[in-house]
This record gives C-alpha cells, structure tokens and sequence, in this order.
C-alpha cells in the first residue's frame, strides 16, 4: 500500500480547506454604530418673518439608528439666529437620510443677513452647533452626538425667499 505524501495532496483541495475554515469563523456583518450628521437642506423665510428650517438627518451608520431629537444652534451669515430643536422620534435606516422641518423666529440680525442674501442672488452662509440624540437599532440607550456643522445655502431660482 502506498502512502500519499503532503505534496501530493491536490491543489485545489487547500483553498477549499482555507473557505470552509474562515466561513465556520465568520459571524455576520459588521454593526457599527457611526456618528451622524446633521445639515439644512432647505431655508424658507416665511411671510411672517419666520423660518422654516428643513434639517437633513444623516445616518452613517451599519445598522437603523432611531433620531429622538436634536437641539442646535443656528447661524446664518455670521449672526446667531436661534435655536433649532424637534423630536422627530424618526427611524433612518443604515447609511440613509431623512428630512425633518423645524421652525424658529430669527434674531433680527440674521434675518437681514438672509434678507441681503436672497436679494442679492447670492450664498448665506451658516453653522449648525448643538446635539442629536440617537438610539441605535439593538439598543435601548440613546445616545448624545455633537453636531457641528459649517455650510451655505444659495437662493432656489424661481422660489422666492428660499434658499437651498
């Protein structure tokens, strides 16, 4: 009877092996939890004076994170103009977004820079500072992100007082 030695042994039979010994390792994909982000994707003066802030929800993460709430701090072209809160208690799936529409009554300073902005065609810029709070998706505990944001928005052609 004769013996095989370990050389003989096919080639294709130790890339098998190796598969099937990292498939019995693996245990799914990866859940992390990333921090998200927070933006405005659209600025609307209203008649009124005040205005409505629609804020883009942004879930980096690999798993659905519940949005509970968020307070920031809204600055537009340079000047505080208020605060921007809600509880949405909205569900984002994993590397999604979701809008959510937020008012506030400006400070009259940021209200001029908007107004000089729209009327002048041109960008306003603004900060976004504050907290969201998120659960992820397998746990019960919520937890506090830092937001801190600095974009611009420029006026929507054809949509009077709106800036995107």
């Amino acid at each position: 009877m004769k013996t095989r030695s370990w050389t003989q042994v096919p080639r294709m039979a130790i890339p098998a092996l190796l598969l099937v010994a990292l498939a019995a390792c693996s245990s799914g994909p990866v859940r992390r939890v990333s921090e998200p982000a927070a933006r405005l994707q659209q600025l609307t003066v209203n008649v009124d004076g005040s205005w409505t802030a629609q804020v883009r929800l942004e879930n980096y993460s690999s798993i659905p994170m519940r949005f509970e709430r968020f307070d920031l701090v809204l600055q537009a072209g340079g000047q505080e103009a208020g605060a921007l809160r809600a509880s949405p208690a909205l569900d984002i799936g994993p590397e999604s977004a979701d809008v959510v529409e937020a008012r506030l009554v400006p400070a009259a300073a940021a209200k001029l820079a908007a107004a000089d902005a729209l009327a002048a065609g041109r960008s306003l810029s603004y900060s976004l500072t504050g907290t969201v709070v998120a659960t992820p998706d397998e746990s019960s505990k919520s937890r506090d992100f830092d937001i801190e944001r600095n974009s611009a928005l420029s006026p929507a052609p054809g949509l009077p007082g709106v800036l995107r």
